[in-house]
């Protein structure tokens, strides 16, 4: 025994896991996934429609259902491409030329073969229709003279056999290779009894029992091993609606001659009219199969009729297989792939793929990242929009980095007096311990596992920080221009980005800040950040800043204590306003009316101390001349930054406004530092 387990370690071999996903694997990664689900949102897509198009562009190192489609459409063009469904035929001429060359030359060497014999064999040859069929029909009684010849004629009708029944039942021709009569009887006796079988069942007079002593008896001939006659039907119908495609496929010529060559099959044509009853069977028993498909094969290789009907097997898997990744029927959900046709069509990888992906869809629907509303539409959770937000910043802190050698966001405003609020230690946090929270996280976590024994053991996770605040607080107000031009422009996601960055600055690391977002087109309307980001791109014209001035100021002088931060984000000049009786007024060109009360409401800003920023998204010179006008009036700044650039400006301006007023930009055109 113990030289047995010697021998069983030796022999282990280490080789890559092909059952399935690796179950040593890492879970799947959301985060990629959100972040491109959170994009996609902020153009305007629902994030149901976000996520599945997620899933089917896939991410860095994942395949997506595009990919999987695509290799599933060139695998069918490579089977129709490669194959022609000339296979049986060839051979039978192949099989027929042999012989006759065989026999013509005994004819020729047999000295003791009657002359008058001789000239009528070699008469009987030669007068051989050149139909492949009719020629083995022909040569039914022809009396060989030679023993090769005689072989590879019996060869045809053996060959016939085994390829009509390899239609039907896959393998056959490999398992019927060199058969005996007895063979051949056994699998007459199958035909017969299976026939009985589906005839009862669609009476509806067979009996499970009747199935089981079938199967007991015959069993070989089904290695699929199915459980009932469902199933065996199932299996039988699918190849035989291939066969009849098959069938379909061919040119009438080519009917013709394999019809008239499959009567002759073993030399009976007893079977045939089994195959005749079974495919009646089959016809009726399972309508729904396609038994009228067919498909153009025009390669250089040739199919026999098993081999096939293989093929055609193959192509409607294929065909389900596309229909399954295009998810575009009702209900069509990732779990409906069938990962076994899958692997079969394009191997281990591509199933395991599939299967993340299903994996992946799951957790994106139970990671809390989303939620169905009342009217059944996903949405993006609070939770999705904080790990958005903490993307978008963590982007703009690697863009200002690399600009200016700024430090990490993350730690900005971290000098100052203690919040009393604590949070989790990360990497970089210079901001003192908090020993108590510290030590109270480590007790608490020691006794949930039950831990014995004397001291207390510390480990990064019980860490905690004080929080500090920086000295004085910022009254923040970020107007954002949601005119049709900012989506025409295609400015409208860069926008809700920066909106959204700046959000998540503010929430999470200066929360003392009140931070106060105003959308304004042809009107104004202060908006939460999830609304904001769920805005579709609005159409209608006009550029009400007037309005969103005075809802700014109305924001500033409900913190008179607070620094007032005004970011203004706009590519237009204000074409509307707000008239005393809360009508909107539009106009264009600006109405001088429109020009006046919003440079009023401007200045108002600059009288309550607003720090004034303009952010001008385009290079119109007469947008530029406004806009720099107006700013010098508030004594305040203009940077004009492209799209991708947008986050980073205005978080560095607000960052600005939080370190006393230095902005991280030098002059009107907004050169970063």
């Amino acid at each position: 025994m113990a030289r047995q387990n010697r021998r069983l370690t030796r022999d282990t071999r280490y080789g890559r896991y092909t059952d399935g996903p690796d179950p040593l694997a890492p879970p799947v990664d959301l985060a990629e996934a959100l972040d491109a689900i959170g994009q996609d949102v902020m153009g305007g897509t629902s994030p149901e429609r976000a996520m599945r198009e997620f899933l089917r562009r896939g991410g860095r190192t994942q395949r997506g259902l595009d990919d999987l489609a695509r290799k599933v459409a060139e695998r069918r063009r490579e089977l129709t491409a490669k194959n022609n469904l000339d296979g049986t035929l060839q051979q039978v001429r192949e099989l027929l030329d042999e012989a006759l060359r065989a026999e013509r030359g005994e004819l020729a060497r047999n000295v003791d073969l009657d002359d008058g014999d001789r000239a009528l064999a070699e008469m009987q040859l030669d007068s051989l229709s050149p139909s492949p069929a009719a020629a083995v029909q022909e040569l039914g009684d022809y009396d060989w003279t030679s023993p090769t010849a005689r072989q590879k004629y019996d060869e045809i009708k053996d060959l016939l056999g085994r390829e009509v029944l390899d239609q039907r039942f896959a393998g056959m021709k490999q398992a019927l290779e060199g058969a005996t009569d007895e063979d051949r009887a056994a699998v007459s006796a199958m035909m017969q009894d299976l026939n009985a079988l589906l005839e009862a069942h669609a009476r509806g007079e067979d009996t499970q029992q009747q199935f089981d002593d079938f199967m007991a008896q015959h069993g070989e001939y089904f290695p699929s091993n199915p459980a009932n006659v469902d199933e065996l039907l199932d299996d039988l119908a699918a190849r035989a609606a291939a066969a009849q495609r098959m069938r379909n496929s061919m040119t009438e010529e080519q009917r013709d001659e394999l019809d008239a060559l499959a009567q002759q099959a073993f030399g009976s044509p007893d079977l045939m009219g089994q195959l005749s009853q079974l495919d009646g069977n089959l016809r009726s028993l399972r309508p729904g199969e396609d038994w009228g498909g067919s498909e153009r094969m025009d390669g250089e290789q040739g199919l026999g009729l098993g081999d096939g009907t293989g093929v055609f097997q193959d192509i409607a898997d294929l065909d389900a297989l596309a229909d399954q990744l295009a998810q575009s029927g009702p209900g069509s959900e990732l779990d409906d792939l069938d990962l076994d046709a899958l692997s079969r069509q394009l191997g281990n990888d591509a199933a395991v793929d599939a299967k993340t992906l299903q994996q992946l869809e799951k957790a994106l629907r139970n990671s809390g990242a989303m939620r169905r509303g009342a009217d059944g539409q996903l949405r993006l959770t609070p939770k999705a929009m904080r790990q958005l937000g903490k993307s978008l910043l963590r982007d703009v802190a690697e863009r200002m980095s690399g600009r200016q050698g700024a430090r990490d966001i993350r730690q900005s405003g971290a000098a100052g007096e203690p919040s009393g609020a604590t949070r989790q230690w990360a990497f970089g946090d210079t901001e003192p311990w908090d020993v108590t929270r510290s030590i109270t996280n480590a007790l608490t976590r020691t006794a949930a596992s039950g831990r014995e024994g004397p001291g207390v053991r510390l480990t990064i996770d019980d860490v905690e920080v004080q929080e500090t605040e920086a000295r004085t607080q910022a009254c923040v107000a970020l107007l954002v221009d949601t005119s049709f031009s900012m989506a025409m422009e295609d400015r409208w996601v860069p926008m809700k980005r920066t909106a959204l960055a700046l959000h998540t600055l503010v929430s999470t690391r200066f929360r003392g800040d009140d931070l106060q977002l105003i959308a304004f087109g042809r009107e104004a309307e202060v908006m939460d950040i999830e609304q904001l980001v769920g805005l579709d791109a609005m159409w209608d014209k006009g550029t009400n800043l007037h309005h969103a001035l005075l809802l700014a100021n109305r924001h500033f002088r409900k913190h008179p204590t607070a620094q007032p931060v005004l970011l203004i984000v706009t590519d237009g000049e204000p074409t509307s306003h707000l008239e005393p009786n809360g009508q909107v007024w539009f106009d264009y060109p600006p109405d001088p009316v429109t020009i006046a009360l919003t440079v009023r409401e401007l200045e108002n800003s600059g009288r309550l101390g607003a720090q004034t920023t303009f952010f001008r998204l385009g290079d119109d010179p007469g947008l530029a001349r406004f806009i720099g006008a107006m700013a010098k009036r508030v004594d305040g700044t203009v940077v004009a930054p492209e799209n991708d650039d947008l986050g980073v400006a205005v978080v560095g301006s607000y960052l600005g406004s939080r370190r006393g007023g230095m902005p991280l930009f030098d002059g009107p055109a907004g050169n970063f530092r």
